[in-house]
């Protein structure tokens, strides 16, 4: 029995499934571990989603007189279905999946790791290894050793990214040289911990554990002659290198929190009317709807408990009629989240049917909401993410552009999208592309805005899917460099991954910084 497992990426347009590459095939084990990586482009404003399928190859042979007939039966174990981001969004950027697509059967988990690579000054290495008195762990003959290699991961774990062949009948063994990616063997970190394993080869997949030993690529590269000896219980091996060179790179991780915002102003139109912007049609998504679906799909990758705070502004509320500005679309104030984007998007259309639309349009008080809560985690643990959806004419303009500039100098990205036919003059002002915008004298420490119209998006052949994934990449493209342009003004370095968060809140603070958040 040999399992394979087939990674498949998903077009934006047509949503096809195309085989993007397969891993080696492993006998005799239902764990198996594959060496095989696949290297993709990672887009933090594009939805990537990906596909694994695993299958088992069985041997059949087929005899007549002295015709013999050697076939493979693949069968299906199961799939998985993920997005690149929610993998580099998990714990440690490690997700595990259960497997679906057999009725009735459960079919085992996967676990797929993402890393950053780097690009190294040494590119790849050559390396040879043989083996002297090793232990004798067959019966009949002697031992049919082969080694696995391992590279430690930020989190402590390892992960497999080499095997040798295996060297029959032997104590002695000599393995053939192999060349390695210095990237693959330790990601272009020198003192990371490198792992090898020496096993002796059955064939039932139950291979024999002979010994082990630790080491690093700035260890062996030390080596003062061509030969290094390590010593570990009965397994002695020396091994040899030839070197060349290239560059580098850098990964850091913090944790996000997103929150949304949506116009309730009277200007969109009676959200009973199919000329609303809030019109709510049975057959497909109104802007709002797909503005929030387009960008919220892709930030909740980023969130283990994908829980958000969602907000509305410019709305008669009941029982009373007043008008807010700061109000949470579920209806309660004091734990406004909702469960993914699907919970908000239920919000949304609950608040339709329970609210007065109003008005006017102020932008400061949700951009002071998040405001608050962003000052009080200034060291680059969180990043804070506001995404505003309206029609048209801001009212509160100067306030929202005081609003914006004390946002500036905090871990805080404001991201506006507009619906609808209006001209947004004050939007675009608001961007600060052109201009850095400014408030009584004060200039904006950094740009921190992303304004654009949905229109500009919309495919004009109707395929919706299509003008969402053109929108998304357009708001979401400047978040990183904005995120990088706080760390970077406030001399705030890359740490160890953050240990998993248990809210527990003292009083005072508020939900939004009470939640469990994930990493980007």
């Amino acid at each position: 029995v040999s399992t394979v497992c087939v990674l498949y990426t998903q077009g934006i347009a047509n949503r096809e499934w195309r085989e993007f590459g397969r891993t080696e095939v492993i006998d005799n084990t239902l764990n198996p571990d594959f060496v095989r990586k696949f290297i993709l482009d990672y887009f933090f404003e594009e939805r990537q989603n990906l596909r694994f399928d695993l299958s088992v190859f069985q041997p059949l042979y087929f005899s007549l007189f002295l015709f013999v007939c050697f076939s493979h039966v693949q069968d299906f174990l199961g799939q998985a279905f993920c997005t690149l981001g929610e993998i580099v969004g998990s714990l440690g950027s490690r997700l595990e999946k259960p497997l679906i697509g057999i009725p009735g059967k459960k079919c085992g988990t996967i676990i797929v790791r993402a890393e950053e690579l780097s690009n190294c000054r040494v590119r790849s290495v050559m390396l040879q290894f043989c083996g002297n008195k090793l232990d004798k762990k067959d019966f009949f003959g002697k031992s049919d050793p082969f080694l696995v290699f391992y590279r430690s991961n930020e989190d402590g774990s390892y992960t497999i990214c080499h095997k040798t062949e295996v060297v029959k009948n032997t104590l002695d063994p000599v393995w053939q040289a192999f060349k390695i990616p210095v990237r693959a063997l330790c990601n272009g970190d020198y003192d990371r911990s490198i792992k090898v394993e020496v096993y002796d080869w059955d064939r039932d997949g139950g291979h024999d554990f002979i010994g082990e030993f630790s080491t690093s690529y700035r260890e062996m590269s030390r080596s003062q002659s061509q030969f290094h000896i390590y010593e570990v219980n009965f397994f002695t091996h020396t091994h040899t290198l030839v070197l060349s060179y290239l560059q580098g790179f850098i990964i850091f991780s913090t944790q996000i929190n997103f929150t949304v915002a949506i116009d309730f102003t009277a200007s969109n139109g009676n959200p009973s009317q199919p000329t609303s912007l809030h019109y709510m049609s049975p057959y497909q998504l109104n802007d709002y709807a797909m503005a929030l679906r387009a960008v919220g799909e892709i930030i909740q990758d980023y969130d283990s408990d994908k829980m958000f705070p969602a907000l509305g502004f410019g709305a008669k509320l009941p029982p009373d009629g007043r008008v807010s500005h700061e109000f949470a679309l579920n209806g309660n104030p004091q734990n406004p989240y909702c469960n993914g984007i699907e919970g908000v998007m239920e919000a949304y259309y609950q608040s339709l049917k329970s609210v007065r639309l109003y008005g006017p349009t102020h932008f400061s008080p949700v951009i002071n909401h998040v405001a608050r809560y962003a000052s009080a985690v200034t060291d680059g643990s969180q990043y804070f993410i506001l995404l505003i959806i309206s029609d048209g004419v801001i009212t509160d303009m100067a306030q929202t552009k005081e609003s914006i500039v004390n946002a500036a100098s905090l871990p805080m990205s404001i991201i506006i999208v507009g619906v609808g036919p209006a001209e947004f003059d004050e939007m675009i002002e608001l961007d600060g592309d052109e201009e850095r915008i400014s408030s009584q004298g004060r200039y904006a420490e950094r740009d921190i805005v992303q304004f654009v119209p949905f229109r500009d998006y919309i495919d004009r052949r109707g395929n919706h899917i299509l003008s969402m994934a053109r929108l998304a990449k357009e708001v979401l493209a400047e978040i990183p460099d904005q995120f990088l342009s706080y760390m970077r003004t406030r001399g705030i370095k890359p740490g160890p991954l953050p240990p998993p968060y248990t809210p527990c809140p003292p009083p005072a603070i508020h939900p939004l910084l009470a939640r469990r958040v994930s990493r980007i």
